[in-house]
């Protein structure tokens, strides 16, 4: 077993249970369950290089080990997770590299969306936007970075929809689960509310005056910033 290596707690396990209880009840219980471990990883209540066993989980969820096993494989494909041979299945950790790769990643399909979105055009897209942005001046009025941090992943989900392509959406709400791990928004740095501000508001416009390439360039730059500082608050913990 790895050092850093955990099982999973008591108050873990009620977590567990009420993410389960908290899943729409339509669908698999195969689907309830990868549902249930993926918000409890992206929301960092299955800490990273903890344990998962088949058979604790079903224990403390309540349903068989079927289920169970098909959500670990999931999980696995989307990287959330690392199986190891003969030992089970862990929690997989972030690292630098990994916040690197996802920023790379992000980047590029932001700008994609942006030029897609702006391409379109739908009827409500740049009035959703503009909303969004105002919301999220007041929230920074009040200082509450984490509805900051929650409009912005609102903001970029508008802008990812808007393009109408369903496999961007996909591969950008995979990379939006991929951010969720990152722990501490950059929105915490102090005067990057305000700059996030004035890119959205660039990106926005680009997108009101159906001008693609603008859009994208605007969309990407925004996405680079944000790598640059996260980055430089990761260097200075």
């Amino acid at each position: 077993m790895p050092e850093n290596a955990a099982a999973i707690g008591t108050d873990t396990t009620r977590g567990l249970r009420t993410y389960l209880s908290s899943t729409p009840s339509h669908g698999s219980t195969t689907d309830a369950v990868t549902n249930a471990l993926r918000e409890a990883i992206l929301d960092g209540v299955l800490a990273p290089a903890t344990w998962l066993r088949e058979g604790d989980l079903a224990e403390q969820l309540q349903v068989s080990r079927t289920p169970v096993r098909e959500a670990l494989r999931r999980l696995s494909d989307e990287q959330l997770t690392v199986r190891t041979v003969n030992r089970g299945t862990l929690v997989a950790s972030m690292t630098i590299d990994d916040i690197l790769a996802v920023y790379a990643v992000r980047e590029n399909l932001d700008g994609l969306a942006a030029q897609m979105t702006a391409q379109r055009r739908p009827p409500t897209v740049v009035e959703a936007l503009r909303s969004i942005n105002h919301q999220m001046a007041e929230a920074a009025g009040l200082g509450d970075t984490k509805l900051l941090a929650k409009l912005n992943v609102d903001f970029h989900g508008v802008l990812r929809d808007g393009s109408g392509n369903p496999y961007l959406v996909r591969f950008l709400t995979e990379v939006e689960h991929a951010f969720r791990r990152f722990g501490h928004s950059t929105y915490e740095v102090p005067g990057r509310p305000e700059e996030a501000l004035q890119e959205h508001a660039g990106i926005v416009e680009a997108v009101a005056a159906g001008d693609p390439d603008l859009a994208s360039k605007r969309a990407f730059a925004h996405s680079r910033r944000a790598r640059d500082v996260r980055i430089q608050t990761l260097l200075r913990i």
